[in-house]
């Protein structure tokens, strides 16, 4: 068995024991943020990290009433910009710790008098000692190259940071009940592996979702351009329509996360857009509805959190990207060219 997809299975386990061990440092965390009168939150990340701030840009904006903005590292490697960061709280995340980039931006911020918090799966990495507060994901060693249980235990750390600084004591029991549903998910594992052979000769596609999934299509696109070498594009439905959807003609595959919530009609619209010009849909969903517009459909257990879809529904697009390298032949826990640790500047 590949490590991606043992690493994949682990992930239930990894949410108990983010709740277990961060779940206080997290609510004191929270107490500090209020104390500091932040205003404002600028996130550092990169790869599959960046895809899980986008997450966190939605929930902290919706949640929280906080604008977000997603740091631009080059700003202060290359350009020494002087940013004023006044009222601001400035988190970097890494799996590693040691992305030069992100450590560049904590340690910024720091000086300038911004409160920084760092998130990775290393005690003592650099980007931790260069915060002043660190949340660690708790996942233990991940050993894929790919990223899998690291991007739903960072979905789980902002999900609790964005929730209890709102006041929400009930999260913390809404997130243990996402280990179950994944375990459901993995009940139709079969399907998926069947699902992707149809797949097997794909090279292009475009990866859909809205809201807090957007940033699940841009993580699946992500598995897909690692480990299949499949020329995925993750839009938000709304940016599809101003202009790529030009692209998009009979038999031409588009995975779309139709998750119920505020999202799901414009979803369920753009599937039946999709099917009247024959694109090859591949729609994944806990409602039938959108499930039955699919040439090929995946179920979701049904969450009424939709702040918690994103962690299940990427477990979808993990297997999915898993399979599909399999059936293709190559080795999805070591992708030509890439390193785990990747370090840029």
């Amino acid at each position: 068995m590949h490590l991606m997809v043992q690493e994949i299975h682990e992930q239930p386990k990894v949410l108990q024991q983010i709740i277990k061990q961060e779940e206080a440092g997290i609510a004191s965390i929270c107490e500090e943020i209020k104390a500091r009168d932040i205003r404002f939150i600028i996130i550092a990340a990169r790869g599959t990290s960046d895809n899980a701030s986008t997450y966190a840009k939605y929930l902290f904006q919706i949640n929280n009433g906080l604008p977000v903005a997603m740091a631009a590292p080059s700003l202060f490697t290359l350009y020494e910009a002087d940013i004023r960061m006044d009222n601001t709280l400035v988190i970097g995340v890494s799996q590693s710790g040691a992305a030069p980039d992100v450590i560049s931006v904590v340690e910024n911020a720091r000086q300038k008098g911004a409160m920084t918090i760092a998130i990775t799966n290393e005690e003592g990495s650099p980007l931790a000692v260069a915060a002043d507060r660190a949340v660690y994901c708790r996942a233990g060693k991940e050993l894929s190259v790919a990223a899998t249980k690291t991007y739903t235990s960072q979905l789980a750390i902002f999900y609790l940071l964005s929730s209890l600084l709102k006041g929400d004591k009930e999260a913390v029991g809404r997130l243990a009940g996402v280990g179950e549903k994944m375990e459901r998910l993995f009940e139709t594992e079969k399907d998926i592996e069947c699902g992707c052979e149809r797949y097997r000769y794909m090279n292009e596609c475009m990866v859909i979702g809205r809201g807090m999934n957007y940033a699940t299509a841009l993580e699946m696109a992500l598995k897909l351009k690692e480990t299949c070498y499949v020329v995925a594009e993750p839009f938000s439905a709304a940016d599809l329509m101003h202009g790529p959807i030009a692209l998009v003609e009979e038999g031409f595959p588009v995975i779309l996360f139709a998750l119920s919530g505020r999202t799901y009609p414009n979803m369920l619209q753009l599937t039946k857009d999709l099917n009247e010009r024959k694109a090859e849909t591949i729609v994944i969903s806990d409602m039938p509805e959108a499930l039955d517009l699919g040439k090929t459909a995946f179920r979701l257990p049904a969450i009424a959190d939709e702040g918690l879809s994103p962690l299940v529904s990427i477990v979808s697009g993990q297997l999915f990207a898993y399979y599909l390298s399999y059936s293709k032949g190559y080795d999805p826990d070591k992708p030509r060219s890439l390193r785990k640790v990747t370090l840029t500047k």
